[in-house]
């Protein structure tokens, strides 16, 4: 066979083509019009050739040659709706990227690999997308792809450095944006990424360095200006809210921790320890129902002992709050003494004694009458070591048969005797 035929490159281009080897089958295919500019065949596989590289625009022309030479050719007419399909959805990726619609930007790449199988620039757009919509996995595998095929592209480093970054493994993130970076100097997104990525580490280091030293007020701060570096990167802003929650609760800022955590839930739903945090925030606040809530959601992820007891605990203190609270009732401490028990009892029972408002309206004398009963039930109860023992420890206090209406009972009922 003739190296100056036409017919030559254009047969070693077919079987290159069906060993996906484009680019060489390219070269061939564009000896071969060279040769002969009338090589209709040629013409069309250098379209396709061009079409599966992602060349749309170049693949265009090809096809409109044939047309030229070939108005009836069905095949270029097929293949040069394909070619203007391409560059429609390659349009919308655009459009979709600019918008942050990265799930538009995948469908769009997917579509356009239909054609264009051996494109790597619409490979690397979809693992990019992938991996800032979390996916990591899946843009993992489209970069480990193109990287055994080419070890030295740039681009599918910048996207495994990528994965890693947003997986939180920033110092395995920085060593491959560093080398995308050897390959291509220029290399703008994997220059910021590294740069987020160790301005992101250090601001996280330093903030843990305050919290242990006890510097809260300076952590705080920390955390908060370390998420400002990369609103991107879910994963570690997930913790640094988590973290900023942490020290919110030391610094007593309890509602602000509830609000951090639920960030990081929002950010990350599968961090427990957010959802621990949270919890633990609530119940240092006495919002019962959502300590349960968040504990049940933490025990059905991690059935481990300590989680267990925490749901048992928070659901105890979510039946103890909806009893009467005799300790609000007397207006003393949990940690009340005997003595400060009972003089609270005499004072109270004083301010609510029904004689002492028998000229008031029924309806002040009927409200005061009900206070003063609870003041002495609240007193049958925590007079008693027994009953206290039971009513601290939430269990139920009818099962004593107590007699939880009528008059106070107790030492000093003498006392409320008015002339």
């Amino acid at each position: 066979m003739c190296p100056k035929n036409a017919s030559y490159y254009g047969n070693r281009a077919a079987t290159l083509m069906m060993l996906c080897r484009y680019r060489e089958a390219l070269e061939d295919c564009q000896q071969a019009v060279r040769l002969d500019s009338t090589f209709i065949k040629g013409h069309l596989r250098e379209g396709k050739c061009h079409l599966s590289l992602g060349n749309a625009m170049a693949a265009s022309r090809c096809f409109q040659r044939v047309l030229e030479l070939e108005p009836d050719n069905s095949q270029a007419q097929q293949e040069l709706k394909n070619a203007e399909s391409i560059l429609e959805y390659e349009r919308m990726a655009e459009i979709g990227f600019e918008k942050r619609d990265f799930r538009m930007v995948v469908f769009c790449m997917d579509r356009a690999l239909d054609s264009a199988s051996a494109c790597h620039k619409f490979k690397i757009l979809k693992a990019e997308c992938l991996a800032l919509l979390g996916r990591y996995p899946e843009a993992q595998s489209v970069a480990s792809d193109i990287l055994r095929m080419d070890s030295t592209n740039a681009d599918a480093l910048y996207v495994r450095g990528l994965c890693l970054y947003y997986e939180d493994c920033i110092d395995k993130a920085v060593q491959f944006f560093v080398q995308a970076l050897r390959m291509a100097p220029d290399h703008d997104k994997a220059r910021l990424a590294c740069r987020n990525a160790k301005a992101l580490k250090a601001k996280k280091e330093e903030g843990n360095k305050a919290f242990k030293e006890g510097n809260y007020e300076a952590a705080y701060d920390l955390y908060s200006e370390a998420l400002t570096i990369d609103p991107n990167n879910i994963k570690t802003n997930a913790k640094l809210y988590c973290n900023r929650a942490t020290v919110g609760s030391k610094l007593k800022k309890l509602e602000q921790a509830i609000e951090d955590c639920t960030k990081a839930i929002k950010l990350d739903e599968t961090y427990i320890k957010a959802y621990l945090r949270r919890a633990q925030c609530y119940m240092d606040t006495e919002q019962y129902e959502e300590a349960v809530r968040d504990y049940e959601k933490v025990y059905q992820t991690e059935k481990t002992k300590e989680h267990k007891q925490l749901l048992k605990n928070a659901q105890l203190e979510l039946k103890k709050s909806k009893r009467k609270d005799y300790y609000k009732i007397l207006g003393v401490d949990k940690n009340a003494t005997e003595e400060e028990i009972k003089k609270a009892y005499r004072k109270r029972a004083l301010l609510h004694h029904p004689d002492r408002h028998s000229s008031a309206t029924p309806e002040v004398q009927k409200e005061e009458e009900k206070k003063f009963k609870e003041v002495g039930e609240a007193f049958s109860v925590l007079s008693d070591a027994k009953k206290k023992s039971r009513y601290d420890s939430g269990q139920d206090l009818e099962d004593d048969g107590m007699n939880m209406g009528g008059e106070p009972s107790g030492p000093g009922n003498f006392f409320f005797q008015f002339g």
